[in-house]
């Protein structure tokens, strides 16, 4: 069996059988979960299990776990503070706050290997001017520089436990005031006032950055098309000027930022064409049938895809003790937050 690039969504606690079907075939490579499939970490756990035990290589299992207000599970998770306040700390200590994104990360990615999933959509690098009401919280600072220390201590967290980041949303959603996932946003800034803006990222490709998921945002005065869907961004700029050689995740293809194209074929298309890696289909199960049915993936496809997208499995060290690194890593957090 192999893995495409679609991540789909599924409904409920447990697969159904229709879903079973839908994910053995070759062109569904992951499964993003929502809120609406957790009721406990048992009940998560045998959920997880169940999707990786379809096919090997196994799905890959994902989820927008950030931390505030975008935290997919919840009882019997630790509260991952909101981006937003550790950039306030910052303010008042540098070093406390980078802690305290170290400390973050480690207790979210623990939580999660523990449960069996891959990675999270998380970090936010999305700079916060004070406009945007979607992102708002979920970035860490108004000062790309400041964005770009803290993600990198947050970085620093994740792959310490061994789990891979996938920031977001490149090229950056925090200038507009529109919802993507309501309107296409339009972002009427040169890129060279943008470029200002990709520190962070610029920061995290130099530390090993494995994952990057688009913005569904034009910048008409940079190229017509919508980030998610331009060559330009993906290849140009992501890949030749900044030098980045992971995976591109397109957002969510079914918002409504993006129905300006009628079909999600012709979504799908546009974003694997622009050199998106994986596109995520999530809350439509008819929009996945019409692309399982539609979409011609190669047998070379198939294969680039499958050796890229390895590096973002998590790296199990069998001799590191999750449990007392998460009792540890809760109460330095505590402690850091704390002494401000």
């Amino acid at each position: 069996m192999r893995l495409g690039p679609l991540f789909i969504s599924i409904s409920g606690t447990e697969l159904s059988r229709d879903e079973e079907q839908i994910l053995l075939n070759d062109l569904v490579g992951g499964v993003v979960l929502f809120s609406r499939n957790y009721q406990n970490k048992d009940q998560l756990k045998m959920l997880v299990n169940s999707i990786k035990a379809l096919k090997y290589p196994s799905l890959f299992v994902s989820v927008d776990q950030e931390g505030g207000r975008v935290q997919r599970f919840q009882d019997d998770f630790y509260p991952i503070p909101e981006m937003r306040s550790l950039g306030k700390m910052y303010d008042q200590s540098d070093h406390i706050a980078m802690q305290a994104a170290y400390y973050a990360a480690k207790i979210l990615g623990i939580e999660l290997m523990n449960v069996g999933i891959d990675f999270s959509f998380a970090p936010v690098l999305d700079i916060d001017y004070g406009v945007s009401e979607i992102i708002g919280s979920r970035s860490f600072h108004s000062d790309p520089k400041i964005v770009g220390h803290l993600a990198s201590s947050f970085f620093d967290g994740f792959q310490d436990i061994g789990m891979q980041c996938i920031a977001k949303h490149f090229p950056g959603h925090g200038f507009v005031k529109e919802d993507s996932h309501q309107n296409t946003p339009v972002d009427q800034r040169s890129i060279r006032t943008i470029s200002k803006d990709l520190q962070p990222y610029k920061n995290l490709i130099n530390k090993g950055l494995r994952g990057i998921m688009t913005a569904h945002i034009k910048y008409p005065l940079v190229d017509k098309k919508l980030a998610t869907f331009s060559k330009f961004w993906l290849i140009e700029y992501l890949q030749k000027e900044l030098q980045f050689n992971g995976i591109i995740f397109s957002d969510d293809l079914m918002m409504k930022s993006t129905d300006f194209l009628s079909s999600t074929m012709q979504k799908v298309n546009a974003s694997l064409e622009a050199g998106c890696d994986f596109v995520l289909i999530c809350n439509s199960m008819q929009a996945v049938s019409e692309c399982l049915s539609k979409l011609h993936f190669s047998d070379e496809q198939f294969t680039n895809l499958e050796k890229k997208s390895s590096s973002l499995r998590p790296l199990l060290n069998n001799s590191y003790d999750t449990e007392s690194n998460l009792v540890e890593s809760k109460t330095k957090l505590d402690l850091v937050q704390n002494s401000l």
